[in-house]
């Protein structure tokens, strides 16, 4: 499941007046309009823009399906979880001579407790016990390498859902190419998958552990755990949205989202938690399935924070475009007018050419998907926003937007006022 594609890149005064500067190329003409748009914005009420700002996150979220993206992502992530640990096991019986015999039983003995967890005795008895058995003994390099296989698989593939989405947000999609996308989720997937190999186990096992680890700093640790916890998640969240953006843009501007996210997750995770202890936690009617829902639960709640931080950042940067990222936005809306351009006289074409042979009354209710058809009847600025819905290679996506665009509402993707629509306060500034 994919974030729809729409035609329109959300530009405003804001973007226009920031891609005029990119033009010149001139610092000081930047850095004078940058200094103008400020100064306009001195004059907006900090409870105004808030306001535009939420409403235009909350429409975001509600135009590019978050809650479903989060779903998918979250699933994504699950199914990749067991084939890792799976993976993981195997290199731990091939590293035997590096642990000792207690703490490759202790491993054992937590996996299949995970697996009671979820698998039924005759299940765990059959298949999870002799699996595991057999992996940590090392005859079982085929199940060791599918296993890192498809957890590579499904990990991309949860991160390649952010970034695609982060994507379409800021109004970029086909900017960056399918390959180069994917390419990127494995690369991040296996940065997160380093980086949450040594970071997870400490957040959960808390202060207490690290304490046990390095008994001669217990009072740093007291002080700067939590605050050190806060600020590598802060830092990771900001990266993961800043190179999700296919063009590059000041590092710090990304800082909004991760702060909006970090909270978010915060507050759903304590929910989350609410709701588990009142409703799986004992006899409950998932029965064995309880575990993976409340796992379940808590990737998606994750997923849907990181979406709507993205989200946030994408609402600035509607408000204060970046150069870097109005151009891109210029440049992907000039391709759609072209390839629009392109399929109108195609359309043209064809039709000059049944009208020179007498054909041009034979289909009198072609398709309404065709172009000739629109080309016959509808003004030609109406016809031109309509195969602008098309996307840059004839990909259908929602004719509304392309109504929109008819009624003369503007190039954004948002109507009345707020960011990115050029009717609010939000759109005559930029951001160097």
């Amino acid at each position: 499941m994919r974030p729809l594609h729409h035609s329109g890149s959300a530009r405003g005064p804001a973007a226009g007046y920031v891609e005029q500067v990119h033009a010149d190329e001139s610092p000081e003409r930047s850095t004078g309009a940058l200094r103008r748009a400020r100064a306009v914005y001195r004059n907006v009420p900090k409870r105004k823009m808030a306001w535009l700002l939420l409403k235009d996150t909350v429409n975001s979220c509600i135009e590019y399906r978050v809650l479903g993206l989060a779903a998918e992502a979250a699933f994504f992530t699950l199914i990749s979880i067991p084939p890792l640990l799976l993976g993981l096991i195997g290199l731990i019986g091939y590293l035997d001579g590096w642990f000792d015999t207690d703490t490759i039983d202790s491993i054992r003995d937590n996996f299949i407790t995970a697996a009671e967890a979820v698998l039924s005795d005759r299940g765990v008895d059959q298949v999870a016990r002799p699996l595991i058995d057999d992996v940590i003994r090392g005859g079982r390099p085929d199940v060791i390498s599918i296993g890192f296989a498809l957890a590579l698989w499904s990990g991309s593939r949860a991160v390649n859902v952010f970034i695609d989405t982060i994507t379409v947000m800021y109004g970029l999609d086909g900017h960056r190419g399918i390959v180069k996308t994917r390419l990127l989720a494995f690369v991040l997937y296996l940065v997160a998958l380093v980086i949450g190999m040594v970071a997870l186990p400490l957040m959960v096992a808390g202060p207490d552990a690290v304490m046990h680890l390095v008994p001669q700093t217990e009072w740093l640790v007291r002080v700067f755990y939590w605050p050190v916890v806060l600020l590598l998640s802060i830092v990771f969240l900001t990266t993961l949205y800043h190179v999700s953006v296919p063009v590059r843009s000041p590092w710090r501007e990304d800082i909004p989202g991760a702060l909006v996210a970090l909270v978010m997750w915060v507050l759903g995770s304590a929910l989350l938690r609410l709701y588990l202890t009142n409703t799986v936690e004992g006899p409950t009617l998932y029965g064995s399935l309880a575990a993976p829902v409340a796992v379940l639960l808590w990737i998606g709640v994750s997923a849907f924070a990181v979406l709507v931080g993205a989200a946030v950042n994408a609402a600035i940067d509607r408000v204060w475009p970046s150069v870097a990222t109005a151009a891109a936005r210029r440049e992907t809306e000039d391709a759609r007018e072209q390839a629009a351009a392109e399929m109108i006289r195609a359309a043209e074409t064809r039709r000059a050419m049944r009208d020179a042979e007498g054909e041009g009354d034979g289909d009198q209710n072609p398709p309404a998907e065709f172009p000739e058809r629109w080309t016959r009847f509808l003004p030609p600025g109406d016809v031109r926003s309509r195969l602008r819905t098309r996307g840059p290679h004839g990909g259908a996506h929602d004719d509304h937007h392309g109504d929109r665009h008819a009624n003369g509402e503007g190039g954004g993707h948002r109507t009345g006022p707020g960011p990115g629509n050029g009717t609010g306060p939000g759109d005559v500034g930029d951001r160097d």
